[in-house]
């Protein structure tokens, strides 16, 4: 069964955040209650579109992969001006290490292959579509420093961490796009 969709965006061969950035300017130009599908290929695509569709109030109605293409679907929820929250609290990149020493906690929001190719040493993976689920893996009292690609991802997980009681943590920016410290490839 084919999925009927208003309006079709090609974000296919782009990485984060260019699937958001693109999909925020289509939705901008939908009537309310119109479906937007996006047809990306960046596996990333899949937590990123839902979270972010999440955080300004569209409906993320799901995902269906055709031939490694992902065809993600969103009604616009208004035609009315939504506000797009960030997180507040954040940090540079320069900061992270010291923080880290500190008793900070680096917990890298990425893919698990874009970790493979590169991370911080002693960072911990938690693929922002699997942090959910995973949460109980983290200390609510640790200082938590999450990481991502570009501040894109590491901010919707930054926001949803303080959603569910975590009080000590901050997004790093502007992640590891512009990071010019030691990467480690161990896993």
């Amino acid at each position: 069964m084919a999925i009927k969709a208003d309006v079709q965006l090609d974000a296919k061969g782009l990485a984060c955040p260019m699937p958001i950035v693109k999909t925020k300017k289509a939705m901008s130009n939908l009537a309310d209650g119109q479906i937007l599908e996006v047809q990306a290929t960046d596996k990333g695509s899949l937590a990123d579109l839902k979270a972010w569709s999440e955080s300004v109030g569209h409906q993320y109605i799901g995902t269906v992969d055709e031939n490694d293409v992902l065809l993600h679907y969103i009604r616009k929820s208004s035609n009315e001006e939504i506000e797009v929250k960030t997180f507040e609290q954040t940090i540079s990149n320069e900061e992270i290490i010291d923080r880290a020493s500190n008793g900070g906690m680096i917990l890298d929001v990425r893919e698990e292959a874009e970790y493979a190719f590169g991370h911080i040493e002693g960072s911990k993976s938690i693929p922002l579509g699997e942090l959910e689920d995973r949460l109980n893996e983290l200390d609510k009292d640790q200082e938590i420093l999450v990481i991502c690609r570009t501040g894109t991802r590491s901010d919707l997980a930054a926001q949803k961490l303080a959603e569910k009681g975590f009080a000590k943590v901050v997004n790093v920016l502007p992640g590891m796009s512009s990071w010019n410290g030691d990467l480690s490839k161990k896993i």
